[in-house]
């Protein structure tokens, strides 16, 4: 049955944004919206994959519960194919499945790992999938095939990863950032270590491929671009702090019309911002738990975002009585996501 979205108010949701109903029972690892139509899917420490599709109606908007399926252990990426028919999800369990939605087939394993797999994404240009792991090995997968059609060694254990074709970046554990171009796969196009200081969380490839987007647990977002002589536009800023309490930055989304972007943070706030004027364009109120993942739909009309604890604070932390997950859909205005016209031809930057 549908649950209409009626914006709820407690201090898990103080943006009133519309909750997604049922929420999952335990803490949200990602989410990913489809490419091609507004349908969602989260992934969680419960071992589950849920799918929902989400009507949007003016200011209204309803989610319906669509199909679920099962991991053997928690799960903790998920990806979508460029046509929207599938599903990839991978986790704990050392495994990828794919889900193709659309048909109701049953998932298949179609990727293995010798440790948790971590990242995943799909490559529309090389019609593969690849999967970065805690193995310290990213995989590219032809999902017709058992065995993978190349493996990359890592200098470490896979955290983050961003594809923009034929951009790729891998952030692995000792602040190691991995360039590729996807033209020469098996190739490391260029290694840095992170701008940022400490343990890389999140990246986020620029739509234009000239860059990326890197955020740690220290409350900090690196901008980066990758053209030697555009270096001197590379810049760190900080965010999600509060007075000397400094929160880990989760998860940077660029909209997809806009080229602006979104941090969520472990202070329970995302923020909406500008690289090129190295402006915030809106800051929202801050949630009683961490924001540990949040997407765009693809036209960037919706902003899903998950609220639950997010294990940073250890397990002796983990109040089951209190720490109910959520997931929520904020409708962004075009003033909070939409950049600001330089001023002036010398434009104050």
């Amino acid at each position: 049955m549908a649950t209409f979205g009626s914006p709820a108010t407690s201090s898990s949701n103080p943006n009133k944004s519309y909750e997604v109903a049922p929420s999952p029972g335990d803490s949200i690892s990602s989410l990913s919206f489809s490419p091609r139509a507004d349908i969602l899917v989260a992934t969680s420490w419960d071992n589950q994959v849920r799918c929902w599709e989400v009507v949007r109606s003016g200011t209204n908007i309803t989610s319906t519960p669509k199909a679920s399926i099962s991991h053997d252990q928690p799960v903790l990426c998920s990806a979508w194919k460029d046509d929207g028919t599938t599903v990839f999800t991978g986790g704990c369990d050392k495994q990828a499945k794919m889900w193709p939605l659309l048909s109701g087939a049953q998932p298949v394993t179609v990727a293995m790992h010798d440790a948790p797999i971590k990242e995943m994404a799909w490559i529309p240009g090389m019609n593969l999938l690849v999967t970065g792991s805690w193995d310290k090995t990213l995989k590219y997968w032809d999902t017709r095939q058992p065995n993978p059609v190349h493996t990359q060694q890592l200098p470490e254990r896979c955290y983050a990863m961003t594809v923009k074709h034929p951009l790729m970046v891998v952030g692995t554990a000792d602040r190691n950032l991995i360039v590729f171009n996807l033209q020469n796969p098996q190739t490391e196009f260029k290694r840095i270590s992170s701008p940022l200081k400490y343990q890389t969380r999140c990246v986020a490839a620029f739509p234009d491929q000239q860059g990326f987007l890197v955020g740690s647990i220290e409350g900090r977002v690196g901008v980066h671009h990758l053209d030697d002589s555009q270096q001197s536009k590379n810049f760190t800023f900080k965010c999600h702090r509060d007075g000397n309490e400094i929160y880990s930055v989760n998860s940077l989304n660029f909209h997809p019309i806009h080229g602006t972007f979104a941090t969520a943070g472990s202070d329970g706030a995302f923020n909406f911002w500008d690289k090129d004027s190295k402006q915030r364009l809106k800051a929202m109120s801050r949630c009683n738990q961490p924001i540990p993942c949040s997407t765009f739909n693809h036209d960037g009309s919706i902003f899903a975002y998950a609220v639950c604890y997010d294990w940073s604070k250890g397990a002796e932390n983990h109040n089951p009585a209190t720490a109910k997950s959520n997931i929520f859909l904020h409708l962004p205005l075009e003033s909070e996501v939409k950049a600001k016209p330089k001023v002036g031809a010398s434009g104050r930057k």
